[in-house]
């Protein structure tokens, strides 16, 4: 009857048995194991810590460059639906508009949506001779998502080592080709996307997306924390759904609230990159696989995602210029 069972779970079912049987037999009590009994690797004091931790003379794996791609930007938030996919969409244009070359990678495994942003449907091409992938291409601008390796309506139900698998053929089993920046939508949290992403690629930094609201905010500082740990430069903050523009009197209202994320670079001693308004047309095109970007990039809602996309870019020519640092330890 019990042959299926686990033999760690065997004693538990037996008393539960025991007791439906109508017998009042006690399971035995063992002592404790001794201290010597504890295999080393157990104990308190030979615990590893966190891999990614940020503690004195820690290292963390050897990042790899991806050949051919000068800069990886992460566009991150801590919560999902805060318009983050929207935004590393309209970034990733932005950057195309002022002659940089640039891909744009859904890494959002589990809810990707980059590719009906950009209007990339179908499976990538194959190249016969080195076997990798070719990204689907539009607006000028290289894509590759998780969206065009599944089906529409199915789900991703892998466990983390198949999802860092997955993560690690979309970044090097494809051809880039020369990208003068990669823009990298990450899925929302703290999880093996992000973990592995800091583990093997060399980043340049990331964008923290958050909406006005305390609950949003909550998470977004986690996130920095996050990329502060694993040892990612944030390069600021994105107050997406900041405020409305209603398009009949065009009075500006907060329907989630105003500046929160403003105050939270602050507290955390971070830049502050803009404030994206909600607007319909925003959402419109960016459903109809037309970006606001590339249909209406003078509309007044339009405008901040070029501002802040210009002030990434200044902080990637930091980057440049400040060079290589060197660690003695």
């Amino acid at each position: 009857m019990f042959k299926h069972i686990r033999r760690a779970n065997l004693v538990s079912v037996c008393v539960k048995r025991d007791f439906f049987w109508g017998r009042k037999k006690e399971p035995e009590v063992q002592d404790p194991p001794k201290s010597r009994d504890v295999p080393k690797e157990e104990t308190h004091a030979e615990k590893k810590p966190f891999p990614f931790q940020a503690q004195h003379g820690s290292k963390l794996p050897k990042q790899k460059p991806l050949p051919g791609i000068k800069h990886v930007v992460v566009v991150a938030s801590g919560k999902g639906g805060v318009g983050k996919s929207t935004v590393a969409t309209n970034l990733a244009l932005a950057f195309s508009k002022m002659n940089k070359s640039v891909g744009i990678l859904d890494a959002d495994i589990y809810g990707p949506s980059i590719h009906r942003m950009m209007n990339v449907p179908g499976r990538p091409e194959v190249n016969d001779e080195t076997n990798k992938m070719i990204p689907k291409s539009n607006y000028g601008v290289k894509v590759l998502s998780m969206g065009n390796l599944i089906e529409e309506d199915a789900p991703t139900i892998w466990r983390g080592p198949l999802v860092m698998g997955a993560l690690d053929q979309l970044l090097r089993q494809v051809e880039w080709g020369e990208l003068d920046i990669l823009v990298m939508d990450f899925p929302p949290g703290t999880g093996d996307v992000q973990l592995s992403t800091a583990q093997n690629v060399s980043v340049s930094g990331a964008v923290v997306v958050s909406t006005p609201q305390d609950i949003a905010l909550i998470d977004a500082r986690r996130g920095t924390n996050m990329f502060r740990k694993v040892g990612i430069d944030v390069l600021g903050v994105v107050e997406n759904m900041s405020y409305h523009i209603c398009t009949n009197c065009g009075n500006t209202s907060h329907i989630f609230g105003h500046g929160g994320a403003r105050e939270t670079a602050k507290e955390m001693e971070l830049d502050f990159l803009g404030e994206i308004p909600l607007n319909a047309m925003i959402r419109e095109n960016s459903d109809k696989g037309t970006p606001p970007v590339m249909v209406d990039p003078n509309n007044v809602c339009v405008v901040p995602f070029l501002e802040i996309a210009q002030k990434i870019l200044q902080k990637l020519d930091e980057v440049d210029n400040t060079g290589p640092k060197i660690i003695i330890e």
